[in-house]
């Protein structure tokens, strides 16, 4: 794996988690801009949430691809630093965080990389987790834009990274969460050369029962 694949690897797994976190601590709001409220009341919420499960569809666009290339699985969370994805379509594979590592194993490539996240594993934690509306945006550009577009049921928040090394990657992380029921129904990551990741979520579960051995790369 290249070192930019890598560095992308891991803006993907962290963004998954962090996503995952917002989704399920954020309450309804009656101003849909009103980010800091919204955002200081989910942090209360964040002590009831321990698992979380679903089915994603990724979305891979680049201009190096003639056709965009749609990838199907299903996402583990554990709190607070253990997330496992199991590609299913169309090519087996598995990428797993347990606390500052993550593994990435794809048979089918012959591929099996071990990497050291903690630093992305600590920003997660220090802004999505414990820190607050205002060091969240140290960090991001944040844009709230209540209502997203043709689907009134989704909320759309945009955030932009302000580091210029995190920039030189993740250009723009956005968010779609269900109006109803709080949860996070796509998130969407722009690179910093156009390139584009999508991954729409479904049959979202917090606190889900996890089956034994979820966050083992065979199973």
């Amino acid at each position: 794996m290249s070192a930019l694949a890598g560095r992308r690897a891991i803006h993907v797994i962290s963004a998954c988690l962090a996503a995952s976190l917002w989704s399920v601590n954020t309450p309804a709001i009656a101003a849909p801009d009103s980010f800091d409220e919204l955002y200081a009341r989910g942090q209360k919420a964040n002590a009831a949430i321990k698992t979380l499960t679903a089915r994603f569809t990724e979305t891979t666009t680049s201009s190096l691809l003639t056709r965009p290339i749609v990838a199907r699985g299903r996402l583990a969370v554990e709190r607070p630093s253990r997330v496992v994805m199991r590609y299913a379509d169309p090519d087996a594979r598995v990428v797993l965080i347990d606390g500052n590592k993550m593994t990435m194993s794809w048979p089918g490539r012959n591929v099996t990389q071990v990497t050291d996240i903690g630093t992305a594993q600590g920003r997660v934690q220090k802004y999505f987790v414990n820190g607050t509306a205002a060091e969240l945006r140290s960090q991001f550009e944040i844009d709230a834009h209540g209502m997203a577009g043709d689907r009134p049921d989704l909320y759309f928040v945009t955030m932009v990274p302000k580091r210029k090394q995190i920039r030189a990657s993740l250009a723009q992380l956005d968010l779609w969460v269900n109006r109803s029921s709080l949860l996070l129904h796509a998130m969407k990551m722009t690179f910093a050369n156009g390139d584009t990741k999508t991954m729409a979520f479904e049959d979202v579960v917090p606190n889900a029962t996890l089956e034994p051995g979820s966050f083992t790369l065979a199973r």
